[in-house]
This record gives C-alpha cells, structure tokens and sequence, in this order.
C-alpha cells in the first residue's frame, strides 16, 4: 500500500492547527488550596497550623478522605474535631480547607434507612440517594414565623395522652433514671405515629451497639422504618461525631418540615451529647464550669431544641415535635443537665424509679410530670375527662402515703384509695402496644364514672382489656367526634359508659341480679 506524501502532509498540517488552535484558546484554571499541617493529635481533636483564613466550624478534610470541624479559632494553632477514626493519622500530615460548613443529605431518599451523622449509610443497603444538602447548624425559625401548638400528637400511652398530652410542635423532656425505660416511651411514640401522616427521626447518641440494635429491630418488626429515619452514633465512635448527631437530625426533620410535613424527633439521650461537648471541651483547653461542663452548655441545647416549632400556615404549616431524653442520676432532677433542658423545653415526663420497682409500667410520675403546651393541644374528649382523673390521682397518692402509718380510714377515704388503685392499674401498659384514641376514651370514662370501683384488683388487667376490646362497638358517629373540637355530648358519655359497663359486667366483685360474676 503506497502513501501519498502529499495526503499525509495535508493530515499533519490539519492536525498542528487544531493542536495550535486548542493552546491558543486554553485559559489556565488555578484553583489555589489552602493546606495546613497536624501539630499534634489527641483523642478526638487535632492542633493545626498554617490556615490563617480558616472559619469557625468549617469542614478540613484530613488524610484517609477523613474529615474535621475547625472548633477553636486561635491565631497560632486551630482546634480540629475529628470525625472519623483517626488513628492512621500523624503530627506532620497535610490539612485542606474545604471551604464550607458540614452539611447533611436530606430527602425522602433517607426514610427507611440508617445512616451516621455524616449521611453515610450504615444498613448495607448502598448509598444514601439525596440530591440536597443542608448544614448541620442552622438558626431556629424566628417568632414571627411560628404558630401556636394546636394540634394534639397521640403517644398511644394513657398516661402520657391524658394527664401530660404532647402537641404536634412541642418540645416535651423524657427524664428519669437509667433502665426506667425513657427509650420505651419514645419507642412507643414512634410506633404509634403509623397511619397517622407523622415522620419519626430517631437519634441515638452514643449509645451501646446492642441497645441501638434492640430498638431497630422493635422499628422492623413493627412495621416504623417505613416512615423513620435512624441517626447513629454508637459507643466507640469519636465524641465529635457524639456532638453533631443531634443538629444533623434536626436538619434532615427540618427538611421535611418545611415541606410542611408533621415530624416527630427522638434524642436518645442528651446526657451523652453534654458529656462528648465536654470532652472535646476540654481536650481543647476551653475553660471549664460547673462540673466541668463548658460555660456554653446551656447555649448547645438551647440552639438545637429551640428549632423545635409548629410554622405558620403560610410557610407550609408543618412541625417539628422534639422529645429529648436526659438520664438522672439518684432521681436528681435538680442536677446541672436536667435543670437546663427543664427550662428550654416546654414539660417534662418524669420516670420514677419506686414506681418501676414496683410493677406500674410505664413508670410515670404524674406529680412530677407536667405539659406547658400539649393542653392546649389536647383533644376535647380527653379534656372532659382528664381534669377529675389527675385530681382523683393526686388525692390518691396522698392518702396512700397516710395509709402505710396504719392509721384507721373513714368510709370516703378508703373510696378515694381503692378508685386510685383502680386508676393506676388502668393507666399500667405494655411495651410496644400503643392504644387508640377510642380504647382510651372508653377505658377513661370508665375510669371516672366509676365501674371499675367494684372489679377486684386482681382482675383489672383482664377488665381493662375487655372495655378496650368493647371500644370497636362505638358507634362512627360517636368516634368521629373524638377527631373534632366538639366536646363530648351527654349522650355521647352515656353511650360509651354504657358499652363499658356490659363489658365489665363479668367482672364485678358484688354482681348485680341476674348477672353472672
């Protein structure tokens, strides 16, 4: 095969000018790197220098494609919380400004999964899909954008929905002593949030891998993951990812709240966040307080609970219902932590551990609890009821204490005592069984009119469980009113108390004429 010079030269010429053409038009992209270096490494934090232009809480990426937040902002030497395992890294090893804050994914990409605080995934299930990013911190809504806490959020737990209601917007504190089970109610809130349009994000701070496995695996077998979204950190990872856990879960609700969504978020638990902003705290040579805790302690809770809110309806109308968890120490509710979220937050359910011991699950003492808000939230069926139950209570708890000195009762007093025994076996549940809306009305107005005074005490679990069962006889007119802002009518009362009383016919101690005992 012969070539013709002539052709190949045309080739070449083609070739150089096109070559020539692209050098010409090329503009050089200079992308100028800031890059520092590691002075020194300790448990959770690095020392940088050579970053002068650095920003407060801006992201550094470390070697390993591992990541830190610039925390203390010195002239000399910056203050680096480490998010990731840092072991593979050394005094000496490059640093790089990234240039922006650390940011979250978010969408509807991430229900159902379970990720860390980073947006990485953490359930084998490949990575998170999500094409917005939000950062981590952000400033809580103002007033003016804010509505009043209106509408009721069903716990699904007697107690909680009719003596300390929580409203859809409220910030309502879980405290108590460990294994009192503070984690129980959370749980059971979530699950009782299917079918009723509310999206849960659970967050775990620092827990024990087997205790965040236990609670995952409730959310499965119950059917929650398909609308709960699970932020994980677990014992072992560094206290810097411990610190960011709970604003990135804020962040992903926040999203959905904006799209004016209903969202429900648990943080299990804040003692474990005060106490990683502690470490870091200190590990970064920042003045410490009382019992050691920074003087900012205060302002870390505040910030991240205050963006807790129900919004306007102009802005979507969505909430953001917060239930932080706080573990108490010898029922000292009076301690440094407990105190602070008592005061940011808007009530608290207390768990008392004399009443675990006890038997009485779920643990709540209702003297100790409050809801400054949900009242105002709560439905109006439970309204007419639950005014006289939690005097009736608090009578009762009273004169038992009296009782216990042996001392000889009147007739009315020993009423008072054997319908507050009655009250407190109504009000006991188990795990993982949430009650709806008309089985509790049934059981409460059951309650305060009195039938359940002649079941012996030994046989309120199964009396109880039948005036439950009996609530699927109430008529849908009945039920329908339960959802409205109308109070119950006389009739209404009349017809459930009527149904509860053939149901707990079976039960009474003293059967009337031809009734079977």
């Amino acid at each position: 095969m012969k070539i013709d010079p002539e052709s190949l030269q045309t080739v070449f010429d083609s070739a150089f000018a096109g070559i020539s053409q692209a050098r010409e038009a090329f503009v050089p992209q200079i992308r100028p790197r800031e890059v520092g270096m590691i002075t020194s490494i300790a448990t959770g934090i690095a020392k940088v220098s050579g970053l002068p232009g650095v920003g407060f809480e801006e992201v550094l990426k470390f070697p390993g494609d591992m990541y830190g937040i610039a925390f203390n902002v010195d002239e000399a030497e910056i203050g680096v919380v480490l998010l990731g395992d840092y072991w593979h890294l050394h005094a000496g090893d490059e640093v790089e400004r990234r240039g922006h804050v650390v940011d979250v994914p978010v969408g509807d990409g991430l229900i159902g999964r379970i990720i860390n605080p980073m947006g990485r995934p953490l359930d084998g299930k490949g990575p998170v899909l999500s094409g917005t990013r939000l950062p981590v911190e952000r400033p809580a809504p103002s007033i003016m954008d804010r509505a009043p806490v209106t509408i009721s959020l069903q716990t699904g737990i007697k107690v909680i929905d009719a003596l300390i209601p929580v409203g859809r917007g409220q910030r309502e504190l879980i405290l108590g002593d460990r294994q009192t089970g503070k984690t129980a109610i959370a749980l059971d809130t979530i699950l009782n949030q299917r079918d009723q349009n509310v999206l849960c994000v659970y967050c775990a701070i620092g827990q024990r891998a087997s205790g965040v496995a236990k609670v995952i695996a409730a959310l499965r077998e119950n059917g929650a993951m398909a609308y709960t979204i699970v932020v994980v950190t677990e014992g072992n990872d560094p206290p810097g990812l411990a610190y960011m856990a709970p604003y990135a879960a804020t962040s992903i609700a926040e999203h959905f709240m904006e799209q004016g969504r209903d969202v429900l978020v648990v943080y299990d638990d804040l003692t474990h966040h005060a106490r990683a902003y502690r470490e870091l705290s200190l590990l970064l040579r920042r003045p410490p307080g009382r019992e050691a805790f920074p003087g900012d302690i205060f302002y870390i809770h505040s910030r991240l609970l205050e963006r807790a809110t129900h919004l306007r309806p102009e802005l979507g109308g969505g909430s953001l219902t917060a239930l932080p968890i706080i573990e108490t120490e010898a029922q000292d509710i009076s301690a440094y932590i407990p105190t602070n979220l008592i005061s940011i937050t808007d009530g608290q359910i207390y768990l008392s551990p004399s009443l675990f011991e006890l038997g009485v699950l779920p643990a709540v003492d209702v003297g100790k609890s409050v809801s400054r808000v949900g009242g105002k939230a709560q439905r109006a069926a439970y309204r007419a009821v639950a005014g006289d139950l939690k005097l009736a209570y608090a009578q009762f708890e009273e004169l038992e204490t009296f009782s216990r000195f042996g001392a000889r009762l009147d007739e009315d007093t020993r009423k008072i005592i054997e319908h507050g025994r009655r009250i407190r076996a109504c009000l006991k549940q188990p795990e993982f069984a949430p009650v709806s809306v008309p089985a509790q009305i049934a059981v409460l107005l059951a309650l305060t009119a009195g039938l359940f005074d002649d079941v012996p005490l030994d046989r309120m679990i199964d009396a109880e469980k039948a005036v439950r069962e009996a609530a699927a006889d109430i008529p849908d007119g009945v039920t329908a009113r339960f959802d409205s802002a109308d109070k119950l009518s006389d009739e209404d009362r009349a017809t459930i108390i009527q149904i509860a009383r053939q149901a707990l016919a079976r039960f009474q101690s003293t059967p009337e004429p031809g009734q079977k005992a």
